[in-house]
């Protein structure tokens, strides 16, 4: 989306954040020397993690033409708030550029952020150029990043990152999927097994099922009555359950081992199976 205003100034982090891969960037140095894209996100979040696979494609690409990316972890569970979470799930989804650990939510609130995700292009000494709250628009969002970026002198540009997903085609119709559950009864109380045999039951329409789960043990999946396959969990994270590119209606049973809690249950979302 493009800004109202053409001199809104990109805001100063604030001060005292752990940052990780580095030391604390000058933010003012790094627009001074060409656009920025700020990714807030959340490790275990479905729709951050998502959009990360975009930005780390638009840095591969762009990265050599002046493009700078930082990311910002702003925590929506407290599965993912203490800091040394927040460096494990980073290191697992293997970002390779700087990220402020916003345990907190300071920066979360100075950059008006309502969600997750949420993606700021700052232009060429720093006035805010584009921005987006939450997943889509990635084709808008690169050509927002070069119209920022002197063309290459070899002819002009690749084509756009595909789709990466077929939700994510030009004129695809997705089907809303299942609400997040929360199995523990609400954001704030995970779900622990209080036996082997004790279970989540779980019917939801959707591409592709994840949880969000911590602590160290193993999640054993039952789609459609089938049988179980186990998911090792080792520490705070986004665990895939059931992968699919396409909306279908599923029963999922879960059962966890001791030492595993799940906070949530999370859909992907995706157009209607062909």
């Amino acid at each position: 989306m493009r800004p109202p205003r053409e001199d809104i100034a990109a805001p100063p982090f604030p001060p005292g954040l752990e940052w990780l891969g580095g030391r604390e960037p000058r933010l003012d140095r790094l627009v001074a020397v060409g656009p920025l894209l700020v990714h807030f996100f959340d490790f275990a979040q479905l729709n951050s993690v998502r959009a990360l696979d975009y930005a780390r494609e638009w840095r591969r690409r762009y990265r050599e033409h002046g493009l700078g990316v930082l990311g910002v972890h702003s925590p929506r569970l407290p599965l993912t708030r203490p800091a040394d979470a927040a460096e494990a799930g980073t290191a697992r989804l293997e970002i390779d550029w700087p990220v402020a650990i916003d345990s907190d939510l300071r920066a979360f609130r100075d950059y008006g952020c309502r969600g997750w995700p949420s993606l700021f292009l700052w232009g060429k000494g720093g006035a805010l150029r584009w921005y987006h709250l939450g997943e889509g628009e990635y084709a808008a969002t690169e050509e927002a990043i070069r119209e920022q970026l002197d063309a290459p002198s070899n002819g002009g540009w690749p084509d756009l990152v595909g789709p990466l997903r077929p939700g994510d085609e030009p004129g695809a119709t997705v089907i809303a999927p299942t609400p997040e559950v929360f199995p523990g009864g609400s954001e704030g109380e995970p779900w622990t097994p209080e036996g082997p045999q004790d279970a989540l039951e779980i019917e939801y329409g959707a591409a592709a099922a994840y949880a969000a789960a911590g602590g160290e043990g193993t999640l054993a999946i039952a789609p459609d009555s089938g049988p179980e396959r186990e998911i090792p969990v080792a520490g705070p994270g986004l665990y895939e359950l059931v992968p699919g590119e396409r909306h279908s209606e599923h029963r999922l049973r879960i059962r966890a081992t001791e030492g595993v809690e799940i906070h949530s249950i999370q859909f992907a979302p995706g157009p209607a199976a062909s």
